[in-house]
């Protein structure tokens, strides 16, 4: 998916996991929370691979995005380890 018209900002992370799978699931459903100011895609890229596109209208909502989506995948992450231990 591309940009929306008005999203000026973009950033896009790579993130490397064997539990690509699990962390994509598990965030998945916030994706379909809009604000208006910011647009979040993630993406199973691959079974080791878990795309993250993040667009936004202007640089605060784009902090306020990548702060929540960053943290979002981290929180995914941990919980799998706790889990695993």
């Amino acid at each position: 998916m591309s940009l929306k018209s008005d999203m000026i900002h973009e950033a896009v992370f790579s993130f490397q996991t064997s539990d690509a799978g699990l962390i994509y699931e598990s965030v998945l459903p916030e994706a379909d929370d809009e604000s208006g100011r910011s647009f979040a895609e993630v993406i199973l890229n691959s079974d080791t691979e878990v795309l993250l596109r993040i667009s936004a209208k202007d640089i605060h909502a784009m902090r306020a995005a990548l702060n929540t989506w960053l943290r979002l995948i981290n929180i995914a992450n941990e919980m799998k380890e706790v889990i695993d231990s």
